[in-house]
């Protein structure tokens, strides 16, 4: 018999309220950030589609919504939203309003792509990068305007002295996203893009200066210097950070994860944020290992994982204190009302990957709920 069968869901370890920083969430079944390239094109301004595709997801704990661009003539999904515009502002005013209104609390992902954003989404400009390293893989047909496979371009390695603008941006877009009416943010320094590229080895080669990649402490400075500018800004108290040590997306490898996180985590403690999101491992499986134990001993604030994680195995790991929530992502895609579904005990719809990243309403707003 499965776990969630034999508990009644006022037991479960993932229905119990859970204090993240200023916010008191209502369970632990999070939703994790997820691009979904609804926004429009060029301007990156939140549509009417995704009010609703976030509004039908509100019972979530804490909705953490998808990345989103500090900067203009940074893209890396053609149509993703920014939080950079007074435009983009109001749109995004119109998603909280709707999620607030069912009850729910919203955080936005903000996020500088880097060496993953295409001069074909930004009007030509040339990507930023610690280093002029160009990823191999390819940037996919949903990914650019051309509809066609494309190869990624080598980006132009940022000098020391531009970093302090880069950091002002984060900075602006985090006051934004507090505009919007977002309960908090979570700054992106996962899955390859500008922050993880400082952070880890294999995309950060710079030879010298104080974000140089030849220590951990240095090629950890970027992010360190951006969570602390952003806490100052808005209250560290609504502040959280995305991290992905193993995962290899976006030509991402480091050549000691574990002793990344073990400098990194006791600095983000020191910080006093309110939590970490900690993928857990690595989509293409180039490195394995546990940094959940490291991370769950390193850091005191409310630690978040996510990837593939079962109903069943989430229970399991917030009952035995291994971490505090977990952040469903595909499972949120097919099932905006999951936490009622997991209370149910009920069967999940059937995902449609065909439409993750298209642009219209099948295949994001178009799931059914429970009767």
């Amino acid at each position: 018999m499965r776990l969630v069968d034999r508990l009644s869901f006022v037991d479960m370890a993932l229905f119990q309220p859970l204090q993240l920083g200023a916010l008191t969430l209502k369970n632990r079944v999070l939703m994790a950030p997820l691009t979904r390239c609804r926004a429009t094109q060029d301007t990156h301004v939140p549509t009417e589609l995704m009010v609703s595709h976030y509004a039908q997801r509100a019972s979530a704990g804490l909705i953490i919504a998808e990345a989103t661009m500090v900067a203009p003539k940074q893209s890396a999904f053609w149509t993703e939203p920014g939080i950079y515009s007074t435009e983009q502002i109001a749109g995004w005013k119109r998603v909280t309003d709707a999620v607030h209104a069912k009850g729910g609390l919203i955080a936005l992902q903000i996020w500088h792509g880097g060496r993953a954003c295409h001069p074909l989404n930004s009007g030509g400009e040339q990507p930023v990068a610690p280093s002029a390293i160009r990823i191999t893989r390819h940037c996919p047909p949903d990914f650019n305007s051309t509809g066609e496979k494309v190869d990624y371009v080598e980006p132009r390695a940022l000098t020391d002295d531009e970093i302090p603008s880069i950091i002002a941006l984060f900075v602006q877009g985090a006051k934004n996203a507090i505009a919007a009416g977002f309960d908090a943010v979570e700054i992106h320094g996962a899955n390859g893009y500008l922050i993880d590229e400082f952070w880890r080895s294999s995309s950060n080669q710079r030879t010298s200066g104080p974000y140089s990649g030849a220590t951990v402490e240095t090629r950890a400075r970027f992010m360190l210097d951006t969570v602390k500018a952003v806490a100052a800004a808005i209250g560290k108290d609504r502040v959280g950070v995305r991290l992905s040590p193993l995962n290899s997306f976006n030509d991402q490898k480091d050549s000691d994860p574990i002793a990344l996180l073990r400098y990194t985590l006791p600095q983000l403690n020191e910080l006093g944020i309110a939590f970490v999101h900690m993928m857990r491992g690595d989509f293409f499986q180039a490195q394995t290992g546990d940094v959940i134990t490291p991370t769950r001993e390193l850091f005191k604030g409310v630690l978040i994982t996510n990837m593939f994680y079962e109903v069943d195995e989430a229970e399991a790991a917030v009952a035995a204190s291994q971490v505090d929530a977990v952040a469903f992502g595909t499972k949120f895609i097919a099932n905006p009302d999951l936490p009622e579904r997991i209370r149910a005990k009920a069967s999940l719809n059937p995902q449609r990957p065909e439409f993750f990243y298209s642009k219209g309403a099948e295949g994001y707003t178009d799931y059914p709920t429970l009767e």
